[in-house]
């Protein structure tokens, strides 16, 4: 819950467009360096192991929430791992929760909107820009942490974002920084996502879930995730293998450098809403782009 970037909405957005975007090929993108490792970590969000001592972690800041977060990784010969860890006031842990309209009769959406972090990965080795704004067209794998969704059962959902100059089905209109329209497209990987939609016809308490959780399938269940809430900190950790083969992720290879960059909020292209608990929630947006690069083995 970031309530004090509230006042700061308009500020933060003008400069998130008016920022130039260095290009991958360029020298002055910093790198995530990935640590070889013996001993992977356990994902269980505690982020408190041995490796994580010796890791090489950065920190960034948030180009909407305008907060620090701050990565570190390690890589065996098969998987992936990520320590993410940003300031938070409070856990949110509840998403869209019901409340019942006793006036109408039914039960209508409530404003509570769930902790969330994003990685967003080029899928292509000529995109510089990971933005909304971008005078490019790109895909992307999108790595989306849900403290309500998905977390309780251990993973962060995996999607595709297309970000297209022709008009995409089911895709939201945007502009972009050089004034053209492009069309941003989200879907889900292949496979069962973590949650499904309930539907509560009849009354039976003043605020019902709106969610059901199990474990997520095919492509959809690449990333294990756990993140933890301690004192005003998340801690995040994430593991995924180097590849999946599946056509909707991206594939890591030791040796190159992969673009990427990392949201506190669910890029969407939404405004700001100071009607939901979290007002930046949807309004999400890449802000430093970084490289992970892979360290080699002594």
């Amino acid at each position: 819950m970031v309530k004090s970037a509230i006042r700061s909405i308009p500020a933060v957005l003008l400069a998130l467009v008016m920022s130039p975007v260095v290009g991958a090929e360029q020298t002055g993108l910093r790198s995530l360096q990935a640590l070889p490792v013996d001993m992977p970590p356990l994902i269980d969000g505690n982020g408190d192991d041995p490796v994580w001592r010796k890791a090489r972690s950065i920190t960034t800041r948030d180009a909407v929430a305008d907060i620090p977060l701050t990565l570190a990784a390690v890589y065996t010969g098969q998987q992936v791992y990520f320590r993410i860890s940003f300031p938070d006031q409070a856990p949110d842990l509840k998403q869209k929760a019901y409340i019942w309209d006793a006036e109408a009769g039914r039960y209508r959406t409530g404003p509570e909107r769930e902790d969330t972090l994003v990685l967003k990965w080029a899928m292509d080795t000529d995109v510089t820009d990971l933005t909304i704004s971008a005078d490019e067209s790109y895909k992307a794998d999108i790595w989306y942490w849900k403290a309500a969704r998905t977390d309780p059962v251990g993973y962060a959902d995996d999607k595709l974002q297309i970000y297209s100059r022709g008009r995409l089905p089911q895709s939201k209109q945007l502009l972009s920084r050089g004034g053209q329209s492009f069309y941003l497209r989200r879907s889900g990987d292949t496979g069962k996502a973590a949650y499904e939609v309930l539907s509560h016809p009849e009354f039976q308490a003043d605020s019902m879930p709106k969610y059901t959780l199990s474990k997520p399938t095919g492509s959809r269940a690449d990333i294990r995730a756990k993140g933890m809430w301690n004192e005003g900190i998340w801690t995040l950790e994430l593991a995924r293998a180097l590849r999946t083969d599946h056509p909707d992720d991206v594939q890591f290879i030791l040796g190159q450098s992969h673009l990427f960059g990392v949201s506190r909020y669910e890029i969407a292209g939404r405004k700001p809403n100071l009607a939901l608990q979290q007002p930046l929630f949807g309004a999400g947006e890449v802000g430093e782009h970084l490289l992970l690069t892979f360290l080699p083995a002594p």
